[in-house]
């Protein structure tokens, strides 16, 4: 018995000794950082200045490898299927947490299919209207739509996205009956409200902000649990009596699960340095989002809640993408 007891021990000792070695030379080849939107989006620019950062700071290449497709749904299956070595990881935005509800079918698992390590950074979406509409807060917007439902419009960059599903949850939370109109990408979605051919706008804040600083659209409310630096000015929905309509575009970083804890920690503690970086922090909130820098527990405490809120929307809205 106690010799099996030590043999136990000694396993777990070697274990974790081989652990802390695996951390100690990581990464030891070039790291791949996959990202499964298309080059350009904010994904993709978050990526990449984090990816120069972690070569600087690794003295190993970290390469982003944009694999598109699917909502997003083509990168995180080929992440979640990858070596859990450290060598390969993957940024992601709110679609990680939205796709399990929207979708019947996806390539990867929320709960076990990835090590989290941090949410990195976060932005709002913004709620807008034309500078015709009388409305200044958000409050008075919904007097109007109340008196008249039918005549007024939500612009959203499309069927499942965070700022659609910000209206949907604003519209099942008051049950008034206004029409959402999901356009193909953020700048239609913008471009009609600022045109005046939709009323209201619900989009995501970065693509939204040059217009709200120039006056041609009117920033009604932010879906953030506090303001956001951006437009500082702009009440958040809990402050103007709405709660539980938070809605933050997250930009994740995860692992393959089964990754070690060491490298995780190690991996965490390079993105807490560089995020406090001035030049990282400006870059990033120059692209409309607030620095977060989360640890892996309150990471993955944030995709059970954000999972479980999402797909109660979805399924209350009656969306779903085949």
């Amino acid at each position: 018995m106690i010799h099996s007891i030590i043999r136990v021990l000694a396993g777990a000792v070697a274990v974790c000794c081989a652990n802390a070695v695996a951390a100690q030379d990581y990464p030891s080849r070039p790291v791949r950082m996959i990202v499964p939107f298309a080059a350009g989006g904010p994904t993709d620019v978050i990526a990449r200045i984090v990816a120069q950062k972690l070569t600087e700071g690794f003295g190993h290449q970290v390469v982003v490898d944009n694999r598109a497709g699917a909502g997003g749904n083509i990168g995180m299956g080929l992440a979640a299927t990858s070596q859990p070595d450290g060598h390969t990881m993957i940024v992601v935005s709110s679609s990680f947490v939205v796709n399990p509800g929207l979708y019947k079918s996806i390539p990867y698992d929320p709960y076990k299919s990835f090590a989290p390590v941090s949410n990195m950074a976060a932005s709002p979406n913004v709620f807008t209207v034309h500078p015709s509409i009388a409305a200044k807060s958000m409050k008075e917007l919904l007097t109007l739509v109340a008196a008249d439902p039918k005549k007024f419009s939500v612009a959203t960059p499309g069927v499942g996205t965070t700022p659609d599903l910000s209206a949907q949850l604003l519209k099942l939370t008051t049950k008034l009956d206004f029409i959402t109109v999901p356009f193909g990408g953020a700048g239609p979605a913008v471009g009609a409200v600022v045109g005046n051919q939709v009323q209201i706008g619900c989009t995501a804040l970065p693509p939204t902000t040059p217009h709200i600083k120039a006056g041609r659209l009117r920033a009604i409310a932010v879906t953030s649990p506090k303001r956001s630096g951006a437009i500082a000015d702009v009440p958040t929905l809990a402050e103007v009596g709405f709660k539980g309509q938070e809605a933050d575009t997250l930009q994740g970083l995860l692992l393959p699960a089964g990754t070690s804890k060491a490298i995780i920690g190690k991996l965490h503690g390079q993105v807490v340095k560089m995020m406090a970086q001035p030049e990282v922090k400006s870059r990033i909130e120059g692209l409309g989002f607030d620095i977060i820098g989360s640890s892996p527990a309150e990471f993955t405490a944030q995709i059970k809640v954000e999972v479980e809120k999402w797909t109660k929307v979805v399924r209350a809205a009656g969306i779903q993408v085949n």
